[in-house]
C-alpha cells in the first residue's frame, strides 16, 4: 500500500532548481565583475570574492549553530555575496564588508527563515546598513585606473549624481569610466548580463524595462538629463539584479509592473528632492516592504474560479 503525501506547493516540479538558477545569475553577473576589476583593479575583484565567501561562511555557521541542514550548495549566498560586493565602493574596508555580509545573510535571510522567506533583498539591505552607518566609507570612491575615452579625467571624489558639475561623457558612461561602485558603473557588462537572464528566462523583462523607463520618465519631466540619469548610479545594476528577486517581489506580471513603477518614482524622488544622491536602494527595500500589499490585491484568479459578476448571473 502506498503512502499518500501530502506537501506544500507547488505540486508540479521540473529540472529548474534554486542552485541551476543561482548559477545562471552568477553568470550574468560575471561581465560586470570582469569589468569592475578592469576599471577599479585588482582590489575590487579580491573586495567581491572576500564578500561571496563571508556570505558561505556566515550560512554555514549558522546553519550548524542553529542545527539546521546546509544550505550553501544551492549558491544562493554566493549570489548575494557578489551582488553586495558589487555594491559597494572599491576602496571599502574588508572589515566593513564583513559585517554587511553578516546582516544580508543572518540578520536578512536566515532570522526570516532563509531562502525564499526574506521580506527584503539581502544585498540591497546590506548596502543600506553600511550605507547608514559608515557613511564616509561608502560615499568615497577611488577614480578609475583604466583611464578615460573621450579625454576627460575620471572623477575621483564622487559619482556624477552627487557632483552634477563634473559629468564624464555619455561613452565613458556607458562604458564604466566613472567613480562609483564595483559593479554599477559599466553599463555595457550589466546589459549584457540582463539580457542573458531574460534569454534564459530567469527574469521577467516587464520588471527592468518599467523600472528604467519610470525614471527615464521622471527625468524627461523633470528637466534633467534623461541618459545621464539612467547610466548613473545603481540603476542598471538594482533594476536587473535586485528588482527582479524572486522572494522580495510580486508574483503576478500586474504586481511586478507596479513594483517597478513605484521603484522609479522612489528612485526619482530621491535623487531629485533628497538628500541622498542615489535612490535605487532604498526604493527598492520600500517596495519589497510594499510587495505583501501588492500580491493581496493583484493576483491571479485560482482554475475554476467564478468572478462575482459571473457567480450572480
Amino acid at each position: 500500500m502506498s503512502q499518500l503525501l501530502i506537501e506544500p506547493s507547488p505540486h508540479i516540479r521540473c529540472a529548474l532548481t534554486t542552485q541551476k538558477i543561482m548559477l545562471d545569475v552568477l553568470i550574468a553577473l560575471l561581465p560586470a565583475v570582469i569589468a569592475g576589476t578592469w576599471i577599479f583593479g585588482l582590489r575590487a575583484l579580491v573586495l567581491v570574492v572576500l564578500c561571496a565567501a563571508f556570505c558561505v561562511i556566515f550560512e554555514a555557521l549558522f546553519n550548524v549553530v542553529t542545527k539546521k541542514r546546509q544550505t550553501v550548495s544551492d549558491l544562493s549566498a554566493v549570489v548575494t555575496g557578489v551582488l553586495l560586493g558589487l555594491n559597494l565602493p572599491p576602496s571599502l574596508p574588508v572589515y566593513m564588508a564583513a559585517i554587511g555580509c553578516f546582516a544580508a545573510i543572518v540578520v536578512v535571510k536566515q532570522f526570516f527563515g532563509g531562502i525564499g522567506q526574506n521580506f527584503a533583498n539581502p544585498a540591497i539591505t546590506a548596502r543600506i546598513v553600511l550605507m547608514l552607518s559608515f557613511g564616509k566609507f561608502m560615499t568615497s570612491w577611488s577614480a578609475p585606473i583604466c583611464g578615460s575615452f573621450s579625454g576627460t579625467d575620471a572623477v575621483s571624489s564622487a559619482t556624477p549624481l552627487a557632483s552634477p558639475d563634473v559629468m564624464p561623457s555619455y561613452l565613458d558612461m556607458f562604458l564604466g569610466v566613472r567613480a562609483g561602485c564595483i559593479g554599477e558603473t559599466c553599463i555595457a557588462a550589466l546589459i549584457l548580463g540582463g539580457i542573458y537572464l531574460i534569454i534564459r528566462g530567469i527574469i521577467d523583462p516587464v520588471t527592468p524595462v518599467a523600472f528604467i523607463g519610470t525614471v527615464a520618465l521622471c527625468s524627461l519631466i523633470g528637466g534633467h538629463d534623461v541618459l545621464m540619469q539612467l547610466m548613473s548610479g545603481g540603476l542598471v545594476l538594482g533594476a536587473f539584479f535586485m528588482a527582479t528577486d524572486y522572494s522580495t517581489t510580486p508574483m503576478t506580471r500586474t504586481g511586478k509592473l507596479i513594483f517597478a513603477i513605484g521603484c522609479g518614482i522612489i528612485t526619482s524622488v530621491i535623487r531629485f528632492f533628497g538628500v541622498y544622491p542615489e535612490g535605487v536602494s532604498f526604493s527598492i527595500l520600500v517596495m519589497n516592504i510594499l510587495t505583501p500589499l501588492i500580491d493581496r490585491y493583484v493576483r491571479p484568479k485560482p482554475f475554476g474560479e467564478k468572478s462575482r459578476k459571473e457567480a450572480l448571473k
